[in-house]
């Protein structure tokens, strides 16, 4: 027999509201209600339960709330139901109460047959009153509680705390507004970051019946986890200093992507002298890429166009006319330069009379300051009439006023390091700062010789800026494969931050122009960042010493801030939310949260998070492996999801060592016959890959009888 409906809700009351704020209301439970596990709901269900949910009747529809907690309380005056024994002397009794988070509103929505739907918006816009019934979901209520919104496109788990109700996500939510995924070391974060790619791609793959998915994912990976992971999901670019391994190409970030930020960074350059020697010496190396063939002529214009730019700093800093030691500094500079402006057989008879001018002018100032006691001050008619000789002779050339300073120092255009090695050095002799450029020369030359950073930016110079687009970010329809694995873990620990920034913020720059050459429309692109911790950390603002660590954070700064714009998301994986920069943490709208013991990091959290869930997030210290909380704009409600499985051989390698296999030889892999693969080392491989020294495989015999002794008498 079918209950009325009026018969049915009374079989889901559970208590009466006894307290309500905005930010908790308080349940008296019955003492009918179950203390278990509830059997009224169409199927058994636990209940009192923390962080399940439970409804409040409302007047447009249900209030949805999430149990925070529950506790028993002593009274006098039990409750109860009509006047039984009314003279009887009541005596102490327990009680218990629930407190609860209000979360949103359930509205019913129609029938399909026998089901009801249900639609769960989020926010409260009345609250119920005390005494008002309190009831519990049904299953299809409380699937419709953590199933609801549009666009659920991709299933990433299941909701331990709602009868196992699909969790799905829309990845214009997810991905297109930041996401941090955030936990301890094995709480599966990995995991987790693999399968949202994984999981997203089958999706897509699946709504284009099998084609492959035009998507764009690039995981920057400094611990090499991610190799192997996306292997049966299509084609999959993998780079790494070393691609020792099939399928796995060399990562190439060439010396002229870097912009004059980055190489400041690197180089340490100092403000005062060194930095703008270094921009100088930039614009002049990437201005020289554009000229297919450099004539004499062309080389004397770049020559005069920096010789008119240093006279006008001169000039704008009163250098000339200034007070001891300026203006003789000035004097040995137009000396120096006086050696560079020789005359050339195919330079034309308007070229040869105006350089010949701006050497006459030199040589006045020079025999008016050759005396006895000379007075070096110059005035500033004499340096306008010198700096307008300039000009004519750099326009004679072919120069212009707006090629003075030709192009931003930031251009991409091709250059060797031998090259901006011979420019910062002219620039530095020009600009009369040789002696203030020497420690930035070394470390310039430091790069060049290196061999481990040789391989990632000196063996690329015939590498074009197209090419490198399409092989890291995709090509055309994302033909050649979704995925770019980018390994940074043998990196170098000299340039890895460089190296990292170099690539999001070319990534960034790409899709910026792409917007502008395509009417608005963008190129939807996501950024993994596994450690991100390592990479985004936080730092004191310094503007005279910006490192390359800072130079990285602010890259990503302004991926968080900017990205979104042009269809750049950023994916963020961390197990020290403490120690991530509070600008990129600020911008991210979606949390997927692991398990975090750390206290700090817990407070972070806490801040961060802008819903009402103390309950909720006070699970995350004992949240098991696979399970996490999803929150923010990706979901309508913050859920306890337990993710799907990932088989073991999609997994990352970053599973924790396996002691006592080793230790034991219980569980080791078997080979063939089923012995267990013991774990063997060999050291002077090892070595021989450490020092690179290059080993001959034919070699039979005593390892040190192979290598030359470097002290034997010969």
């Amino acid at each position: 027999m079918s209950l009325s409906p009026l018969a049915h809700a009374d079989s889901l009351r559970i208590g009466a509201i006894d307290f309500v704020s905005p930010d908790e209301i308080k349940v008296l439970l019955d003492i009918e209600a179950p203390d278990g596990v509830s059997l009224n709901t169409g199927t058994p269900r636990p209940f009192p339960r923390i962080n399940g949910y439970v409804l409040a009747s409302g007047e447009q529809g249900y209030l949805v709330a999430q149990v925070e907690w529950i506790t028993v309380e002593r009274s006098q005056y039990p409750k109860r139901k009509g006047m039984q024994d009314f003279g009887l002397v009541d005596l102490p009794y327990p009680l218990r109460k629930i407190s609860l988070n209000p979360l949103g509103l359930l509205s019913y929505t129609g029938s399909s047959g026998t089901t009801n739907r249900y639609e769960f918006k989020r926010g409260v816009q009345a609250y119920p009153s005390v005494g008002d019934p309190v009831l519990l979901p049904t299953q299809e209520q409380l699937r419709a509680i953590v199933e609801s919104g549009e666009n659920r496109r991709v299933k990433i788990g299941v909701s331990p705390l709602a009868a196992n109700a699909e969790v799905k996500i829309d990845p214009d939510r997810l991905f297109g507004r930041h996401l941090a995924v955030l936990g301890n070391t094995g709480s599966g974060k990995s995991c987790s970051v693999a399968g949202l790619v994984r999981w997203s791609m089958e999706a897509a793959k699946k709504k284009r019946n099998g084609a492959k998915p035009n998507a764009r994912f690039i995981v920057l990976d400094p611990n090499g986890e991610y190799a192997k992971t996306f292997e049966g999901i299509g084609d999959v670019r993998v780079f790494a200093v070393d691609p020792s391994s099939a399928g796995v190409e060399q990562l190439q970030v060439p010396l002229w992507f870097w912009n004059s930020a980055e190489w400041s960074a690197f180089t340490q350059a100092s403000a005062k002298a060194q930095r703008p020697t270094l921009i100088q010496a930039l614009r002049s190396v990437r201005d020289g890429a554009v000229e297919s063939a450099v004539t004499p002529s062309h080389e004397m214009r770049r020559y005069l166009r920096t010789l008119v730019s240093v006279i006008q700093l001169e000039r704008n800093a009163g250098s000339p006319w200034a007070k001891f030691p300026h203006p003789k500094n000035f004097f040995e500079k137009i000396k120096k330069w006086q050696e560079g402006l020789s005359d050339d057989s195919s330079f034309n008879q308007d070229e040869t009379d105006a350089l010949t001018a701006f050497r006459n002018k030199i040589t006045s100032f020079s025999n008016a300051r050759s005396g006895q006691y000379p007075t070096y001050e110059f005035t500033k008619p004499e340096i306008d009439d010198f700096l307008q000789l300039a000009k004519v002779a750099h326009s004679a050339f072919g120069g212009s006023d707006t090629d003075v300073l030709p192009i931003d120092a930031d251009v991409p255009r091709s250059f060797t390091g031998d090259q901006l090695l011979r420019s910062v050095e002219a620039n530095a002799e020009l600009m009369g700062v040789s002696e203030y450029v020497e420690t930035m020369l070394m470390r310039i030359r430091t790069i060049l010789s290196d061999s481990r950073m040789r391989s990632i930016t000196s063996r690329s110079d015939d590498l074009e800026l197209r090419e490198w687009l399409t092989n890291y970010i995709g090509d055309n329809q994302a033909s050649n494969g979704s995925i770019t694995v980018i390994d940074l873990s043998l990196v170098p620990a000299e340039v890895v931050h460089i190296i990292t920034a170099v690539i999001a913020r070319m990534t960034l720059e790409a899709l910026q122009r792409y917007r502008k050459l395509n009417s608005g429309k963008t190129l939807p692109t996501v950024l993994v960042m596994e450690e991100a911790h390592t990479f985004i950390r936080r730092y004191t603002d310094d503007a005279e010493n910006q490192n390359s660590a800072v130079i990285c954070c602010q890259v990503f700064e302004k991926i968080a801030r900017e990205g979104r714009k042009f269809g750049l998301g950023l994916v963020l994986s961390s197990q020290r939310p403490s120690e991530l920069s509070p600008t990129v943490l600020s911008q991210c709208n979606s949390y997927l949260l692991h398990r975090i013991s750390n206290d700090r990091d817990q407070e972070l959290v806490n801040k961060l998070v802008p819903d009402n869930l103390r309950g909720l997030l006070r699970d995350l210290p004992s949240l098991p492996s696979r399970h996490a909380i999803l929150l923010g704009w990706a979901s309508e409600l913050p859920v306890l999801v337990q993710m799907n499985n990932l088989p073991k051989d999609q997994q990352p390698k970053s599973s924790d060592p396996d002691f006592w296999a080793v230790w034991s030889g219980e569980g080791l892999e078997e080979d063939e016959i089923g012995l267990p693969i013991e774990r063997t080392v060999d050291w002077q491989k090892i070595a021989n890959d450490w020092q690179q020294i290059p080993v001959n495989n034919d070699f039979e015999g005593d390892p040190d009888d192979y290598f030359d002794d470097p002290f034997e008498d010969r």
